[in-house]
This record gives structure tokens, sequence and C-alpha cells, in this order.
């Protein structure tokens, strides 16, 4: 924005104070490098992060609750765990909506098998671990597991506890 101040021109910055979304695409293929699941870069349709509405999945994947209770779930291609724990009403966080800033989505993958196939941790995913309590070996945030066909029966487990700095027992809905 430019104003005039006494016969000069001013810049004056502008805060944007609107958002703007992009219409969701909904036909992205994952796109391979080296064939294997670990060099895969996912493309996912925004479609799979938030929608509750839609097809149900048809991946299995299993959570483990604190109180050993296992819920079998069906995840969509491309969605993220963290979004379909949600949608199942499991009770696993995400005070910072998926945007990788907080470790309310931790969670222990249970088996070496599928472990190996998950892409490794970014280094920002590792310094997030490194302040969440009860952290383990084969811990990782929910919000950066994106479940595939090949993941077909994994088993994550929920933490005893997460540390949430915004509210305790705040539960942010996807929206």
């Amino acid at each position: 924005m430019i104003s005039l101040s006494v016969g000069r021109i001013v810049r004056t910055p502008v805060l944007a104070t609107t958002f703007s979304w992009h219409k969701p695409v909904r036909d992205l293929q994952p796109v391979m490098i080296n064939n294997s699941l670990k060099d895969r870069i996912l493309l996912t349709s925004t479609r799979n992060h938030g929608d509750h509405s839609g097809d149900p999945g048809t991946i299995p994947v299993q959570f483990i609750l604190k109180d050993n209770s296992v819920h079998d779930t069906l995840a969509r291609e491309g969605e993220i765990a963290l979004r379909l724990a949600q949608r199942h009403g499991i009770p696993m966080e995400g005070a910072c909506e998926a945007s990788l800033a907080c470790t309310t989505c931790h969670c222990y993958v249970e088996d070496e098998k599928h472990w190996d196939m998950l892409p490794e941790a970014t280094e920002t995913e590792e310094d997030l671990l490194d302040q969440a309590p009860f952290l383990e070996m084969n811990s990782r945030l929910g919000c950066q597991i994106i479940i595939t066909k090949e993941l077909e029966g994994i088993r994550l487990r929920l933490p005893r506890a997460t540390k949430n700095f915004y509210v305790d027992g705040h539960v942010p809905q996807p929206h």
C-alpha cells in the first residue's frame, strides 16, 4: 500500500488478514523415485487430510490406546495417521493441526516391518520428538505418517501421555 505524507510517497506494509483457499486437487498420484516407499515423494489431495465425508477407506490400520484396547480403522490412500485417528474418534490430539509444531500426535510404530517402510523422519520431526514424553526408538508423529497400501496392517500405539502447551484437554477439530 502506498500513502502520501507531507508531499512524499511512503510505503506502508500491508498485513494479510484473509486466507486464500485453493480448490482441492483430487487426482494426484504418488511420484516414485527408485521405486521404493522410503524414496517416495507422495502428493496427496487436500480431501484426504480433513474431510470426514466420502470414502471410508480400504487400508486397515490399528490403533492401540492407552488402556491397551485395539481399534481397527480403514484409511484412505494418502491420509495422514492423525486425520485417520480424528475421523474415527481415536484420542490422538494434534494440537498444532498437523503443522509439525507440537508432539501431541506422538505414537509408536509397533511392527519393525512397517517402521522400515516409513520414510526417515525429517530433522524437524526428530527435534520435536526429542521433546515428547515417553520417547522410544519407534516413536513418530502421526501427522508425518502418510498411509499407503504398502502400510496395510500398520499398528500405531498411543503413548501414556502427551504434552500440550495449548490448553490441556483441548482437542482441535479438523476443518
